[in-house]
């Protein structure tokens, strides 16, 4: 089968330009992009990620000779929780003891079921809003959170809301979802004999998807109707995000349609990243003459899609899903056939992410992409990026997401940042660590491939910094760039608060945001805000019961957050204290 006229529709770019290379010298790179080494120190059995505190100086903005210096204070607790009266401070406090005992935090979903019988669903309702439920999660609905996001907007900091309700699946249930939603009719015809890769294949034993995953919602998919279902929950986010200032709005994309397509095109785009850096190893050394003959490398363009095409109903999705064949130079198809079902999934899976697109920009709402499992992160970034050099062209609406704890997350963000330059499009990036950490290193092991992670802790905070000092470096030659730090810990903001004071980069300018959850760091996130940096909250909401999955991840992140820093319990009980001997025990924030 021929394929040779899909190759202008699927890139015609110098390797160099579209996979890996690093394309454009800073002073960032002169001063600490080194290569990453491993430490001897092993990672913690237990995979919590301990965010480590740090020391940093008051609130104050000290003269400059170029514009006047801001440094922030995290230690100043009157600052910190002033949106706070003392029985919020009270209960941050019991709820962050409580995830310190591993039997709580272990039984905490059987716990939970226990109280409902023993208490009824009332009183056990009531019990959770003054404990877990009220620590972590705004409210049920759009109405009862606006009180909290009003407060919290009053003193500085933003919100993106998150309706953090999932199903409560048993492990035998979300396994067979996703062993049905990801594999193909071709694949269940073919008996292993497809030659797909098995990284980018389901597997059983890991189609539970949120083993080992503390800090991020996991959506399964069950048909078109239910997909249909969480773009309009997006949609009401994305309109409620639109009522605040420079709002923000968080999508998932396996939320949108059937996963079988993000491991099929995430397949596709590795194999196309390896072919073009063989071609470019061999173009070094003879030129590959026969191979530039059969492909028209040079005729290749950046344009890997052509979005407007692929969302209407004319264009088969399966074209895109061919590979090089590394010896006859033809293109193939990555299956022998889709169904007409399947193609149907795909191309809607597509035009639910164009209109969530459509709507952010009319609302005026920045819309985030989150980062999943890497077996379906080439295939979202991807797509993410083809939104981005559409609906980013006259300011900043759709952002991509990195994860630091990756080993290749520094050749994707200065690829795409390098590629939004030459095109002249916004770059919106945000920067987490990860959250599926756990869940790659025994899916790698197990499966038989690389593990994708870097090898410690502290290469993923030298990696965070690295990716952040490159955005950070472009901002400052190009106001075109921007980021979300979306960290808690202190020392990467503090990092970059220095690195914004060296290149003289004003808060005001809007380029570079925070951002922490809901109920955890208010010593970090009030006084940016009140700072004048924008700083916003991840502020989950829903019905008490819809949201004890998200409840029972949060008291798990506690576990190791806690554990590994004292800190946050002892501002508060610095505050408690502040407030009890200068007699503002009954303490009412005023907005």
């Amino acid at each position: 089968m021929s394929y040779c006229k899909v190759i202008p529709a699927v890139a015609r770019v110098k390797p160099a330009h579209l996979f890996g290379a690093r394309l454009r010298s800073t002073a960032a790179a002169s001063t600490q992009h080194k290569e990453l080494k491993s430490d001897d120190a092993p990672l913690d059995p237990s995979c919590a990620v301990v965010e480590k505190p740090c020391e940093v100086d008051l609130i104050s903005r000290k003269a400059h000779t170029e514009r006047q210096r801001i440094s922030i204070d995290f230690d100043n607790t009157q600052e910190a929780y002033k949106s706070k009266d003392t029985l919020e401070l009270l209960r941050s406090l019991l709820v962050f003891k409580l995830c310190t005992f591993d039997f709580l935090v272990d039984k905490n979903k059987e716990l939970m079921d226990l109280s409902k019988k023993v208490f009824g669903q009332r009183l056990f309702e009531k019990l959770m809003k003054m404990t877990f439920y009220g620590q972590f999660v705004a409210g049920e609905d759009q109405n009862t959170i606006k009180p909290l996001i009003e407060k919290n907007q009053a003193f500085g900091v933003g919100s993106v809301l998150d309706y953090s309700v999932e199903e409560d699946l048993t492990q035998e249930e979300a396994e067979k979802k996703e062993m049905d939603s990801c594999v193909s009719e071709a694949e269940k015809e073919s008996h292993g004999m497809d030659h797909r890769e098995k990284k980018y294949k389901a597997h059983r034993q890991f189609g539970d998807r949120r083993g080992g995953v503390i800090s991020a919602r996991t959506y399964f998919y069950a048909d078109e109707a239910k997909c249909d279902h969480h773009m309009e929950t997006f949609i009401n986010c994305i309109k409620a995000s639109g009522d605040s200032v420079d709002g923000f709005s968080a999508i998932k994309m396996t939320a949108l349609g059937r996963p079988q397509f993000l491991l099929q095109f995430s397949e596709v785009l590795v194999k196309w990243r390896r072919f073009f850096n063989l071609l470019a190893a061999h173009q070094g050394k003879d030129g590959m003459a026969i191979l530039e003959q059969k492909l028209e490398l040079e005729q290749l363009t950046i344009d890997l899609l052509d979005w407007n095409s692929l969302i209407n109903d004319t264009t088969k999705i399966s074209n895109l899903l061919v590979v090089p064949n590394m010896e006859s130079g033809h293109l193939e198809p990555l299956l022998s056939k889709f169904t007409d079902e399947e193609e149907k999934q795909m191309k809607r899976m597509l035009q639910r992410m164009d209109v969530l697109a459509k709507h952010a920009v009319e609302n005026g709402v920045r819309l985030m992409v989150d980062a999943e499992q890497t077996y379906f992160q080439p295939a979202i970034s991807r797509l993410t990026l083809e939104m981005q050099r559409i609906f980013n062209r006259e300011k900043p609406n759709i952002f991509n997401t990195y994860q630091c704890y990756l080993r290749e997350a520094y050749d994707n963000v200065s690829v795409d940042v390098e590629l939004s330059r030459r095109e002249g499009w916004y770059f919106g990036a945000k920067l987490v660590r990860g959250a599926y950490m756990c869940q790659e290193r025994s899916r790698a092991a197990e499966i038989g491939y690389e593990d994708p992670i870097n090898p410690d802790y502290e290469a993923t905070n030298r990696m965070y910094h690295k990716c952040l000092e490159y955005i950070l470096e472009e901002i400052n030659h190009n106001r075109m760039a921007n980021v979300m730090v979306a960290s808690h810990n202190e020392d990467t903001v503090k990092f970059t608060l220095e690195k914004m004071n060296e290149t003289s980069l004003s808060p005001t300018e809007n380029k570079v945001y925070f951002g922490q959850l809901l109920g955890m760091c208010d010593q970090i996130s009030f006084p940016l805000g009140q700072a004048g940096f924008p700083v916003y909250k991840y502020v989950p909401y829903g019905p008490v019961n819809e949201v004890i999955p998200y409840l029972s991840r949060r008291a798990q992140e506690n576990r190791g957050f806690m554990k590994g820093s004292q800190r946050e319990r002892s501002l508060l009980w610095k505050e408690l204290k502040r407030r009890l001997f200068s007699g503002q025990l009954l303490y009412k924030p005023a907005y």
